[in-house]
Protein backbone atom coordinates (compact mmCIF):
# COMPACT_ATOMS: atom_id res chain seq x y z
CA UNK A 1 0.00 0.00 0.00
CA UNK A 2 1.27 3.49 -0.81
CA UNK A 3 1.52 6.19 1.82
CA UNK A 4 0.10 9.64 1.25
CA UNK A 5 2.43 12.61 0.66
CA UNK A 6 3.78 14.15 3.87
CA UNK A 7 2.86 11.06 5.90
CA UNK A 8 5.85 11.72 8.14
CA UNK A 9 4.21 14.84 9.63
CA UNK A 10 0.96 12.96 10.26
CA UNK A 11 2.91 10.12 11.86
CA UNK A 12 4.83 12.46 14.18
CA UNK A 13 1.61 14.29 15.14
CA UNK A 14 -0.17 10.99 15.89
CA UNK A 15 2.64 9.87 18.20
CA UNK A 16 2.61 13.23 20.02
CA UNK A 17 -1.19 13.20 20.37
CA UNK A 18 -1.22 9.60 21.63
CA UNK A 19 1.13 10.59 24.49
CA UNK A 20 -1.53 12.88 25.97
CA UNK A 21 -4.83 11.28 24.98
CA UNK A 22 -6.35 9.02 27.65
CA UNK A 23 -6.86 5.34 26.88
CA UNK A 24 -10.47 4.37 26.14
CA UNK A 25 -11.60 0.89 25.12
CA UNK A 26 -13.16 0.99 21.64
CA UNK A 27 -12.16 4.62 21.06
CA UNK A 28 -8.45 5.04 21.79
CA UNK A 29 -7.01 1.59 22.41
CA UNK A 30 -4.26 -0.40 20.71
CA UNK A 31 -6.19 -1.60 17.68
CA UNK A 32 -8.26 1.51 17.12
CA UNK A 33 -5.23 3.80 17.29
CA UNK A 34 -2.99 1.60 15.11
CA UNK A 35 -5.61 1.02 12.42
CA UNK A 36 -6.72 4.68 12.43
CA UNK A 37 -3.09 5.65 11.91
CA UNK A 38 -2.80 3.07 9.12
CA UNK A 39 -5.86 4.65 7.43
CA UNK A 40 -4.49 8.17 7.86
CA UNK A 41 -1.03 7.33 6.49
CA UNK A 42 -2.32 5.47 3.44
CA UNK A 43 -5.71 7.01 2.68
CA UNK A 44 -6.95 3.42 2.81
CA UNK A 45 -9.90 1.64 4.36
CA UNK A 46 -11.28 2.47 7.79
CA UNK A 47 -10.88 -1.03 9.25
CA UNK A 48 -11.41 0.27 12.78
CA UNK A 49 -15.00 1.15 11.85
CA UNK A 50 -15.69 -2.56 12.39
CA UNK A 51 -15.18 -2.16 16.14
CA UNK A 52 -14.86 1.55 16.96
CA UNK A 53 -17.34 2.46 19.72
CA UNK A 54 -18.72 -1.08 20.03
CA UNK A 55 -17.10 -1.95 23.38
CA UNK A 56 -15.97 -0.24 26.58
CA UNK A 57 -14.16 -3.03 28.42
CA UNK A 58 -11.64 -5.80 27.73
CA UNK A 59 -14.47 -8.36 27.89
CA UNK A 60 -16.46 -6.29 25.39
CA UNK A 61 -13.43 -6.22 23.12
CA UNK A 62 -13.23 -10.01 23.18
CA UNK A 63 -16.94 -10.24 22.34
CA UNK A 64 -16.53 -7.96 19.34
CA UNK A 65 -13.54 -9.99 18.14
CA UNK A 66 -15.64 -13.16 18.30
CA UNK A 67 -18.55 -11.50 16.46
CA UNK A 68 -16.12 -10.55 13.71
CA UNK A 69 -15.06 -14.20 13.51
CA UNK A 70 -11.63 -13.72 15.09
CA UNK A 71 -10.42 -15.53 18.19
CA UNK A 72 -7.25 -13.47 18.48
CA UNK A 73 -5.80 -10.14 17.43
CA UNK A 74 -3.52 -12.07 15.09
CA UNK A 75 -6.53 -13.51 13.24
CA UNK A 76 -7.93 -10.00 12.87
CA UNK A 77 -4.64 -8.65 11.58
CA UNK A 78 -4.32 -11.44 9.04
CA UNK A 79 -7.93 -10.99 7.88
CA UNK A 80 -7.59 -7.24 7.45
CA UNK A 81 -3.97 -6.85 6.34
CA UNK A 82 -3.05 -10.15 4.70
CA UNK A 83 0.28 -11.86 5.04
CA UNK A 84 2.75 -10.28 7.46
CA UNK A 85 6.39 -9.55 6.71
CA UNK A 86 8.68 -12.57 6.82
CA UNK A 87 10.46 -11.08 9.85
CA UNK A 88 8.95 -8.34 12.03
CA UNK A 89 12.43 -6.83 12.46
CA UNK A 90 12.09 -5.72 8.81
CA UNK A 91 9.30 -3.31 9.75
CA UNK A 92 9.81 0.35 8.91
CA UNK A 93 8.40 3.52 10.50
CA UNK A 94 4.63 3.55 10.21
CA UNK A 95 4.22 -0.19 9.64
CA UNK A 96 1.70 -1.99 11.84
CA UNK A 97 3.02 -4.51 14.36
CA UNK A 98 1.63 -7.03 16.80
CA UNK A 99 3.58 -7.65 19.97
CA UNK A 100 4.04 -6.84 23.60
CA UNK A 101 2.59 -8.46 26.70
CA UNK A 102 -0.34 -8.55 26.70
CA UNK A 103 -0.28 -8.69 22.94
CA UNK A 104 -1.43 -5.52 21.20
CA UNK A 105 -1.39 -3.71 17.86
CA UNK A 106 1.08 -0.89 17.53
CA UNK A 107 3.21 0.93 15.00
CA UNK A 108 6.90 0.74 14.21
CA UNK A 109 8.75 3.94 15.10
CA UNK A 110 12.17 2.71 13.95
CA UNK A 111 14.07 0.38 16.27
CA UNK A 112 11.05 0.49 18.58
CA UNK A 113 7.30 0.06 18.36
CA UNK A 114 4.68 2.27 20.02
CA UNK A 115 1.51 0.87 21.61
CA UNK A 116 -1.48 2.62 23.17
CA UNK A 117 -2.20 1.03 26.55
CA UNK A 118 -4.08 1.87 29.75
CA UNK A 119 -0.72 3.18 31.04
CA UNK A 120 -0.41 5.56 28.07
CA UNK A 121 1.81 5.35 25.03
CA UNK A 122 4.33 2.57 25.61
CA UNK A 123 7.40 1.86 23.51
CA UNK A 124 9.07 -1.52 23.23
CA UNK A 125 11.96 -2.82 21.17
CA UNK A 126 10.88 -3.87 17.69
CA UNK A 127 12.41 -7.26 18.48
CA UNK A 128 9.54 -7.82 20.95
CA UNK A 129 7.02 -7.84 18.08
CA UNK A 130 5.79 -11.14 16.73
CA UNK A 131 4.24 -9.90 13.47
CA UNK A 132 4.48 -6.82 11.24
CA UNK A 133 2.66 -5.60 8.15
CA UNK A 134 3.95 -3.11 5.59
CA UNK A 135 1.84 0.05 5.48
Amino acid sequence: MTRIPHWEQLFAAAITEARTRPFAWGQHDCATWAFDLHRDLTGGSDHAALWRGRYRTPVGCQRVLRRLGWRTLEEGGLALLGDPLADPRLAQRGDLVLGGEPEAFGVCTGAQAAFVSPEGLVTLPLSSCRLAWRT
